[in-house]
Formats: C-alpha cells, sequence, structure tokens
C-alpha cells in the first residue's frame, strides 16, 4: 500500500488544517497515513528559523498569513479559531502520540488538533491532555504518565533529528517516497505523488 508521511506539530495552525485533509486525500488514492510527530521549535532551533515565524514577519505579511488560515479553513469548511494560547509548549502532547501504534494516532492527533485549533483549551495542561485523550478512547492517564518516561522522550528526539536529516524547514511536511512537501497549500503535489507524478527535475 502506498504511504504518505505526515510530519506535524500541534503548535502549527497549518499542520491542524492540513490534518482535517491527509485521510481523506490518502484513501482517495487508496494510500495509508503515516503520523509523524516531531518538535517544530528544535527544527527551528537547529535550521536557523526564528521560533515563531509568524511574529518574525513584517506586520503586512502577517496580516496576510492570518487572513490565509481563515480563508482555507472556509475554503476547506473546517472550524478554526486561531488560539489564544500561543505559542504552546506541546512537548506532552507529541509524546503522547509518539506511545499510539502508528494505525490508531489519527484519532488521537485529531482530538488533540480540535481541542487547541477549534476549543481553544491548554493542550500543555496535565488535566486536558488526559481528558482529551481519554475522550477519544484512550488510556488517559496511561498515556499523561508515558511523557515522563526517558526512552518516549528520547523517541521525539530522534523523530526530530530525522525530520532535519530529511530536509523539513516547517510543518506540514509530507514525504511520498523521495518527495518531501512542505504546506498544506502543497495536498494537490501530495496526491499527484501517490498517483506516480514526479516533478521534471527528478523524472
Amino acid at each position: 500500500m502506498k504511504t504518505v508521511a505526515f510530519f506535524f506539530d500541534f503548535s502549527s495552525p497549518f499542520a491542524y488544517l492540513a490534518s482535517t485533509q491527509i485521510e481523506a486525500l490518502a484513501a482517495r488514492k487508496g494510500a495509508k497515513v503515516s503520523y509523524r510527530p516531531f518538535l517544530l521549535g528544535a527544527l527551528f532551533k537547529t535550521i536557523g528559523t526564528p521560533n515563531v515565524p509568524l511574529f518574525a514577519m513584517p506586520e503586512p505579511k502577517r496580516r496576510h498569513a492570518m487572513a490565509d488560515l481563515l480563508r482555507w479553513a472556509a475554503h476547506w469548511g473546517v472550524p478554526f479559531n486561531f488560539a489564544s494560547r500561543f505559542p504552546m509548549n506541546t512537548v506532552k502532547p507529541l509524546r503522547m502520540v509518539l506511545e499510539v501504534p502508528d494505525e490508531q494516532r489519527a484519532t488521537l492527533v485529531n482530538a488533540l488538533y480540535r481541542a487547541y485549533w477549534v476549543l481553544d483549551r491548554d493542550i500543555s495542561a496535565d488535566e486536558v491532555l488526559t481528558d482529551v485523550a481519554s475522550a477519544a478512547g484512550f488510556d488517559g492517564p496511561r498515556l499523561l504518565a508515558s511523557t515522563a518516561d526517558e526512552r518516549v522522550k528520547l523517541r521525539l528526539k530522534e523523530a526530530t533529528e530525522e525530520a532535519e536529516r530529511l530536509g523539513l524547514c516547517g510543518a506540514p511536511s509530507f514525504l511520498v517516497d523521495d518527495l518531501l512537501f512542505w504546506g498544506q497549500d502543497r495536498l494537490l503535489f501530495v496526491e499527484k505523488a501517490l498517483d506516480g507524478w514526479r516533478p521534471k527535475e527528478q523524472a
């Protein structure tokens, strides 16, 4: 079965928007989604990007980016509210996702994204994380406890290092075979790649 790797961090509103589309896109192409959490802030630090690129933009560009978020949400017909707590510390929710089998991750990922980018909940808070995971059908207390496990901490560190090795510069990013795409506005290319398309420079 074809696979699209979806690299994400809950801190990115653009990655949230992508998360609302990626499963349906993969289903249309008979593919599966591999959910690949990584720590976006750590990647930014390593590659020399401002920790919160939105805040580093000049005001006209920042206004456009914010308008773009709302336009994409409206285009796809999905709920979106810019979080009142931004940026968000997402270390714990990312570690929780790593403790869930890949085939079950979509449920937890979608629940956590909805909690943050729709319901404006604090997904750095232990009680919120436990509640969201439990409501999604997981053992919330166990997943929360796992975030303090050194083994799980190492897995997130290694996942972030892998993202750097693969050449990621932000989230969301998508990998189909050896083709890497960045941005929720590149989902068209992801879909084409799952059909076997290759850009001319990589033919």
